[in-house]
């Protein structure tokens, strides 16, 4: 049976995080959504229904993917959206040939032999039925959803996998059996990890530095570098090639990011070739202690998050200045380049420039050129297909 992950219409409700990427590619826990699901029904073949906005790009960097287009025979298509635990991975197992699962007005997953294409709702022939398996809706859920995950990752896939754990003097472990350490990890003194209350994985050449305290549960991803003195507390979980510094609760950065320097972050989403200034902070309690307000693309509306605690969403490619602070629910969207002593409040609309209250648009010839720099120094290149999604995203 082939296992197809889809992207569904709501897709846009995870911008701008996916306005670059399929939302089975959000990462949540140790794992990407997409993976987690791959993992758990035991997927053979990366086959993904996504935007024919980002197919270019997916085909580009992912050529022996199946994308749009799906196998003969039988299969089971799995929202990306899907919140996995035991139960709803169990419900759909038991799935025979020609039933589908609802929530709401939204498929959670078909086992079908027919070919449904992106943005599909209405399955012919097929016996559907409500169930109580939850489809996250908002950015809000992945970040509130982060602990819960990271153990479960920890769990399912870490726990029985070779384990380097080595700790040099003057490192302080707290329940080490819940500590996974991969090959070629560093840990210089005066590192704290205290995994009392859930799990900590360090991945491949991973360096933590002189004096930071983890505490899980919490992810650090492959090549990224914890700097002196960080203080990363439990819920965070770290991508890839990520420089951190300072003060971070509750927080996902996708990947190639920075937060080198002091300052707080907390329950934010941060994606990928973000740079954070010295001293940016955000919010993410308000002084009411009432449920925080977001931006919703989907709606073009502000919605309630549903949580005391949300921090900001930082899309691709967005930079702050020096001490830039962001307030409760801010969304920043991709390209964003913002700056100053004032406040940023609500939404801060994509390829912008400048202070809290004088926006201007971001030349994308110059946005560019910038990228096109940052992302050098990682080895990579611009590619023609990811300009072409950028200015999209631009509108220019």
């Amino acid at each position: 049976m082939h296992v197809i992950i889809f992207d569904d219409l709501k897709h846009k409700s995870f911008y701008p995080i996916t306005q670059t990427r399929s939302v089975g590619d959000i990462r949540c826990g140790i794992l990407k959504l997409r993976q987690r699901l791959g993992q758990a029904f035991d997927a053979q073949q990366e086959c993904v229904l996504i935007d024919p906005l980002l197919a270019d790009i997916y085909q580009e960097r992912h050529a022996d993917w199946l994308i749009n287009t799906v196998p003969e025979g039988d299969k089971l298509y799995l929202n990306s959206r899907l919140k996995l635990d035991d139960a709803a991975q169990a419900e759909i197992t038991a799935l025979q040939p020609n039933q589908a699962l609802y929530s709401g007005e939204y498929c959670v997953a078909v086992r079908t032999s027919q070919a449904l294409a992106f943005g599909f709702q209405d399955i012919p022939d097929a016996k559907k039925r409500q169930s109580q398996i939850l489809l996250y809706q908002h950015l809000t859920d992945i970040v509130h959803d982060n602990s819960r995950l990271i153990t479960r990752d920890f769990e399912t896939v870490f726990y029985d996998a070779d384990n380097f754990f080595e700790i040099e003097t003057g490192v302080s472990v707290l329940n080490p059996y819940q500590v996974w350490l991969a090959e070629g990890v560093t840990l210089a003194p005066n590192v704290v990890l205290d995994a009392s209350g859930g799990p900590i994985v360090i991945d491949c050449e991973a360096r933590v530095m002189a004096g930071s305290v983890i505490q899980g549960p919490a992810y650090i991803g492959k090549k990224s570098v914890v700097k002196i003195g960080a203080k990363i507390y439990p819920g965070t979980s770290i991508g890839p090639v990520c420089k951190i510094g300072g003060e971070v609760e509750d927080s996902i950065f996708q990947a190639y990011s920075n937060k080198q320097h002091d300052g707080f972050l907390g329950h934010a989403f941060i994606g990928e070739w973000v740079n954070l200034g010295a001293g940016t902070n955000d919010s993410d309690l308000k002084n009411t202690y009432k449920n925080v307000n977001t931006y919703d693309y989907q709606s073009q509306s502000v919605i309630d998050s549903g949580s005391q605690f949300m921090g900001c969403v930082l899309g691709d490619h967005v930079k702050t200045g020096i001490n830039t602070s962001l307030n409760t629910g801010l969304v920043v969207g991709t390209g964003s380049s913002i700056y100053g002593s004032k406040l940023f409040s609500g939404f801060v609309p994509d390829f912008s420039w400048g202070e809290a209250e004088s926006l201007t648009k971001y030349r994308f010839s110059a946005f560019c050129d910038t990228v096109a720099i940052v992302k050098q120094r990682r080895g990579l290149s611009l590619s023609e297909n990811e300009q072409v999604l950028l200015r999209q995203i631009s509108g220019e």
